[in-house]
């Protein structure tokens, strides 16, 4: 049924987890493993391809108590219990409790940190973009140079397909990050992956129509955005394939093919609709979607409100890598590879975490302080401002 609403009929990965099983599983089995954010959507379905494969040690950590108990509920009750070691910790990544646990419980030989920002609507206001880059890349660098001190194999992060000449705070946060991640690549072992969106994965716009369908409420979305998705578990097995087969600095992503179709929201809110029965009905504005909801769907109608984007950081198409990044197509089936230098200029990188650090000790700053910052890293930042929001959309 999912693949369905996303205009899909096979699964992206199934060929290369099918090539590699035997030395995927070998290497699990025999690996000890922190998942870093592993309650959120990706790191759950992460956890969940190491889990099934019977790691010897296999923790998690999360900030998100809920996510976290309902992860252990999915396993307890589909997987069931491995014979290696499962623990996990309600800890912020960027805390000195983190540090007790690496210290603690590690040593870990894959390390792979799931934790991000991932929303355009972060870019809102000047504190939450604070907090973005906090976690996107303060966090990320403080994090594999723990797991580098502690003797860790391979780091895993992950990034995403708006790194790829990126116009939004979020999608340039995840560039910055990458380039941060090549300096540390001369000294610890690290692999990526960009993918696209995760469909309903939590806070997404598709999660958001479970529950308005939940609470009977009015479908709003643009009918003018198009994007390519992955499921859960495809996002899940491509980082497993990058963390674990990936050689140090590269990015993997989804090949595109007959598989992998770009797809509106508007088109798969009808397809979600109808699915359960319902024949969306088009308003004209919100007001309308809303005023009518309760007598529509009576009648077996549903309220949609479709428009077209008008709000800051949408890209107007999705790309996984840029005209000047080194590929290899060859080596998977299913998956194209990006080969990085360990190439970076120290100076920018330097002048960059000093003046987020300045900004964060001033105690006061403005988006502007923020985005000249990151022009400093990124000239070609192609970042639209319209002035509107996604938290100004219903």
């Amino acid at each position: 049924m999912l693949l369905a609403l996303i205009g899909r009929t096979d699964p992206l990965f199934h060929a290369d987890i099918s090539d590699f099983k035997l030395e995927l599983e070998d290497i699990i089995e025999k690996g000890r493993f922190l998942v870093i954010g592993g309650a959120g959507s990706i790191g759950q379905a992460v956890t969940k391809e190491i889990f099934k494969r019977s790691p010897a040690v296999l923790h998690v950590v999360d900030i998100s108590e809920n996510n976290m108990v309902e992860l252990v509920r999915d396993l307890r009750s589909t997987i069931g219990y491995g014979a290696g070691e499962f623990k996990t910790f309600d800890v912020d990544c960027g805390s000195v409790e983190f540090e007790a646990l690496m210290k603690n419980e590690g040593p870990y030989d894959y390390v792979f940190n799931l934790s991000a920002l991932k929303h355009v609507r972060s870019e809102k206001d000047p504190y939450t973009l604070m907090r973005m880059i906090m976690v996107n890349v303060f966090n990320t660098i403080k994090t594999l140079r723990l797991a580098k001190a502690l003797g860790a194999k391979k780091y895993f992060c992950v990034s995403t397909d708006k790194a790829a000449n990126p116009v939004n705070m979020m999608g340039a946060s995840k560039r910055i990050m990458e380039m941060f991640l090549m300096r540390e690549s001369v000294t610890q072992n690290i692999s990526m992956a960009r993918f696209a969106n995760v469909a309903f994965s939590d806070g997404s716009l598709l999660h958001g129509f479970n529950q308005r369908f939940a609470k009977k409420q009015p479908f709003s979305a643009p009918n003018d955005v198009r994007r390519y998705f992955v499921t859960p578990q495809e996002s899940g097995e491509l980082c497993l394939l990058s963390g674990l087969l990936g050689n140090t600095r590269e990015i993997f992503f989804p090949k595109l093919s007959e598989k992998l179709h770009l797809i509106t929201f508007s088109e798969i809110a009808v397809r979600y609709l109808r699915e359960r029965g319902y024949e969306p009905y088009e308003c004209e504005s919100e007001d309308e979607a809303r005023d009518r909801a309760e007598e529509l769907i009576v009648n077996k109608q549903w309220p949609c409100y479709f428009f077209k984007s008008d709000t800051t950081g949408e890209k107007d198409f999705e790309e996984f890598f840029t005209d000047n990044e080194d590929l290899d197509m060859e080596r998977f089936e299913t998956v194209g590879v990006i080969n990085n230098q360990p190439e970076f200029d120290e100076g920018k990188l330097d002048d960059f975490m000093d003046g987020i650090e300045a900004l964060r000790k001033k105690g006061t700053w403005i988006k502007d302080d923020i985005v000249k910052l990151y022009f400093g890293l990124l000239p070609e930042f192609a970042h639209k401002e319209t002035g509107k929001y996604l938290d100004q959309r219903m």
